[in-house]
């Protein structure tokens, strides 16, 4: 007679119980992936924006002390030389002016704060469109789009601030 080879029907049974119960504590983890995801990425673009924001600021800074005759007006040294500063040295857009004048200037501002692969920005909602932009005096908010309207980036030009909020789902 020959032997069978193979699993028994309460091998399969152990087998099956265990992938069950591995499912049960490891599923959980792995819903919140995209939550998590998101944040990162609201998180990473707001950081990335306040780095940029003091990299104007101590460029203006160091153009000021070299004597540069304007140095609120496209700072020399950042970027392609295009971003202009108010009176205290934060960055308010690329049109030449000393203060934020529309929701326009939020998104030059970032385009041109956040160089290479930045997240997409307009001043309104796309398919294609990462965070739109408004502006309330002089505070940019850019609005996350992926995942409701809660998720905000706020730069405050009169004094550089760069504040993230992310609510969680």
């Amino acid at each position: 007679m020959k032997q069978q080879k193979g699993f028994t029907l309460i091998e399969l049974v152990v087998v099956i119980a265990i992938l069950g119960i591995l499912a049960a504590v490891a599923l959980p983890r792995f819903i919140n992936v995209t939550d998590d995801a998101h944040e990162s990425a609201i998180r990473g673009a707001g950081g990335a924006l306040a780095s940029a924001v003091l990299l104007v600021r101590s460029q203006w800074e160091v153009n000021r002390g070299k004597g540069i005759a304007t140095p609120n007006v496209n700072v020399q040294g950042f970027g392609a030389g295009n971003v202009d500063v108010n009176a205290a040295g934060w960055p308010v857009g690329i049109s030449d002016g000393a203060t934020l004048g529309s929701a326009g200037d939020c998104v030059d501002l970032w385009n041109n704060l956040l160089q290479g692969s930045a997240p997409r920005v307009a001043i309104a909602a796309g398919t294609d469109i990462d965070y739109v932009a408004s502006l309330a005096g002089q505070v940019c908010t850019f609005t996350y789009q992926a995942q409701g309207t809660n998720d905000t980036i706020v730069y405050n030009a009169a004094d550089g601030t760069v504040v993230t909020n992310y609510i969680a789902p």
